[in-house]
């Protein structure tokens, strides 16, 4: 009998795989993911028209992944609570509703990192 337990290479590089196929099913199919997609590239473009800094790259940086990681948690959230629960139910709704607001306070995070950073030099530009 084989060891399950036992550090192998070949079940991590395996597991990477995995985590690949997982992103690629995200980014493909969920609708939000998109629009956070989007708002991720324009807010890299605007980054280095505006040549930022190394730390507000790191704001920056962080926002996008904040934002992105909170939307494949709601993702799981969501999917799961439907497979576990059929119908409507009073405490899948609060769950699903908490996991999505957990995205908006990300994405509002996010966007007051991005004024914090991108103001002062827009108003500078004008």
């Amino acid at each position: 009998m084989k060891d399950s337990n036992k550090f192998s290479f070949k079940a991590r590089i395996r597991s990477f795989g995995y985590a690949f196929a997982g992103l690629k099913r995200f980014f493909l199919t969920e609708h939000n993911v998109w629009i956070h997609s989007v708002a991720a590239v324009i807010t890299v473009i605007i980054s280095f028209l505006l040549k930022i800094s190394a730390f507000e790259w790191v704001g920056v940086l962080f926002a996008i992944g904040l934002v992105l990681v909170a939307e494949a948690f709601n993702t799981c959230i969501e999917k799961m609570m439907d497979r576990v629960v059929s119908g409507q139910d009073e405490n899948v709704k609060y769950v699903k509703d908490l996991a999505a607001g957990a995205v908006l306070i990300a994405a509002i995070v996010a966007a007051i990192i991005g004024v914090i950073i991108f103001l002062p030099k827009i108003i500078h530009l004008l």
